[in-house]
């Protein structure tokens, strides 16, 4: 694809996946269950072409073979043995399914993925030498695990999938394990830490956080709102909003203050 053509196809996929999000309050039924799995789809792909435009295509297919893979690998594992998550199932309402795991699933882990590490890498770049890439993996891991303070209450109010042992939890939200929440964070170190080992460094000096900083400032935005108005669900958004704000605050100050 010409290198001009690459930045304005990642640019539509990241407002395709902004637009269908937008979209989600006022849909219901089978409407909305296609439009998670598309606005899903569409977050991925505009990560995807996001690492694309800074690696080239090896760092989009490591990206989607890293994080997708890794992904699937602790979904496939969790479903069967309870570990790390908590005992769950999928409810067979969100397509097709590889290892009894929805294809949607590991596109979710990536999506936000790559981001994330754009996020911690940004962040981590004025510290020591020998602490940068553990504050990189760490603010990454940080931001791509607080998102499922969001996105859990929500799948599994839509009933996309239940935990057989839904107990302990967090104060005001029900039928979600805190060992799931453990889980998520184990995961997104594993997922995030592989691929800041693995993904080249960027080749595009222009406006490098473009992508990431809408994808990531739209998610945490978006769902503290969506949460808190439109889903009535106003103790998800202060958990999730004040845990994925630790991180995508100050990157967001960062990146619109200019800093490199």
């Amino acid at each position: 694809m010409p290198s001009k053509l690459a930045p304005l196809l990642t640019g539509a996929l990241t407002g395709a996946a902004v637009l269908s999000q937008v979209a989600h309050p006022l849909l219901r039924g089978e409407t909305l269950r296609r439009t998670t799995i598309g606005s899903v789809a569409a977050f991925c792909a505009a990560s995807v072409g996001d690492a694309a435009r800074r690696g080239g295509a090896r760092g989009a297919l490591t990206t989607l073979a890293v994080a997708g893979g890794l992904g699937l690998l602790a979904e496939a594992v969790g479903t069967r043995t309870g570990r790390p998550f908590g005992r769950y199932r999928y409810a067979g309402t969100l397509g097709p399914q590889v290892l009894d795991v929805p294809v949607v699933v590991p596109l979710a882990w990536t999506m936000l993925a790559q981001p994330a590490l754009q996020l911690g890498r940004h962040l981590a770049r004025d510290q020591p030498r020998s602490r940068r890439d553990a504050v990189a993996v760490a603010a990454a891991a940080w931001t791509l695990a607080s998102w499922d303070l969001f996105l859990d209450p929500q799948m599994t109010a839509a009933g996309h999938w239940a935990f057989e042992t839904p107990r302990p939890h967090l104060p005001g939200v029900p039928g979600i394990p805190l060992s799931n929440y453990a889980g998520w964070l184990l995961t997104a170190g594993v997922i995030c830490a592989a691929l800041h080992r693995v993904l080249p460094a960027d080749r595009d000096p222009d406006h490098p956080h473009a992508v990431a900083a809408t994808l990531l400032g739209w998610t945490w935005l978006g769902s503290a709102l969506g949460n808190a108005v439109f889903f009535r669900r106003p103790v998800v958004a202060a958990y999730g909003g004040v845990a994925m704000g630790l991180t995508v605050l100050p990157y967001l100050r960062s990146v619109l203050g200019g800093a490199r």
